[in-house]
């Protein structure tokens, strides 16, 4: 059985295509009830659970040969990070009680760096714990995702301007669809899982993956695929440094979120958060910026309306 937390996600989504298209049995677990159907309709069981709580994380790990977990971001927090290290904790115990043969922990590029990197750094206190588990972990660390720059979309077509935090806009970095790390995750799962359960303790590993999309781009790049998406006029425009605080508190963040934000795009701009170098294997994303806001561009319009 392969459980797959946050299912509902982009990258949940497509492991679980990835998965059921083998045939393979999968637990997909929730945290609102509400799209229990859809999954059931694809062949899952289905399972509610909150990842603050470690009980409810063990109901959902019961019986699994392999787990996909992350640690999700709470949208709307008041400190995020005392929130995320909860269920960083929540997920741990959890696991440690009843570890799977394979666990494969949702990671970021920057994670092995222990501060200075803002949000990133949640992800650092994360692979940390999991390595303490008995299983065969694959740390699966994933450049910026794409579809992050949705958020910024009515901005720009309210303004003509796409506000960045990336400095300068001429900058390349990497950055990848979410449907293409979890179509990753899906091949890493079937490739692993059946071998991890023929493993002893004595040959339980840690192997690092990680994805970044077919090419870098600069935030110049992303405003010409938005432009070009969009049928819009779109420039990107340098949110200069002492807005950015305030600016992120305007759009609704809390100002420990709004600082872990700052933090994470300083250290991006310095140049800290990158593919860790010499360390596990790496994978490119076969999609483009142009596709993915491509993809996009008829929901960001109509809600634009």
């Amino acid at each position: 059985m392969y459980v797959i937390f946050g299912a509902t996600g982009r990258v949940g989504r497509a492991t679980i295509a990835a998965l059921r298209d083998a045939r393979q049995p999968v637990r997909a677990v929730l945290h609102d009830e509400r799209q229990r159907g859809e999954f059931e309709a694809l062949g899952c069981e289905v399972v509610a659970a909150n990842l603050l709580e470690a009980r409810d994380i063990a109901r959902a790990i019961e019986g699994a040969d392999a787990v996909q977990m992350l640690c999700p971001v709470p949208h709307g927090d008041r400190d995020p990070a005392v929130t995320m290290e909860r269920g960083i904790d929540a997920a741990a115990v959890a696991l440690q009680a009843n570890p799977p043969k394979l666990l494969l922990a949702l990671s970021d590029y920057g994670a092995e760096l222990q501060d200075g990197t803002g949000i990133t750094g949640l992800f650092h206190t994360l692979e940390q714990r999991f390595r303490a588990i008995d299983t065969h972990l694959i740390l699966l660390r994933s450049a910026e995702h794409t579809h992050n720059w949705a958020r910024v979309v009515p901005a720009a077509l309210a303004t003509g301007n796409l506000p960045s935090l990336h400095h300068p806009l001429t900058r390349p970095f990497p950055t990848v669809a979410a449907q293409d790390v979890g179509a990753l995750a899906g091949r890493l799962l079937l490739e692993h899982g059946a071998a991890a359960a023929t493993l002893n303790e004595a040959e339980r590993r840690v192997d690092i993956v990680s994805i970044e999309g077919p090419q870098r781009v600069s935030a110049n790049d992303i405003a010409s695929a938005f432009a070009t998406a969009l049928a819009r006029d779109v420039a990107a425009f340098a949110l200069p440094r002492d807005q950015w605080l305030a600016t992120l508190q305007r759009a609704g963040l809390s100002q420990p979120h709004a600082q872990l934000i700052v933090d994470l795009y300083d250290a991006q701009n310095l140049g800290r958060i990158d593919v860790e170098p010499d360390a596990g294997s790496r994978a490119f994303g076969t999609t483009t910026i142009a596709q993915a806001f491509g993809a996009l561009a008829p929901a960001l319009l109509a809600a634009a309306r």
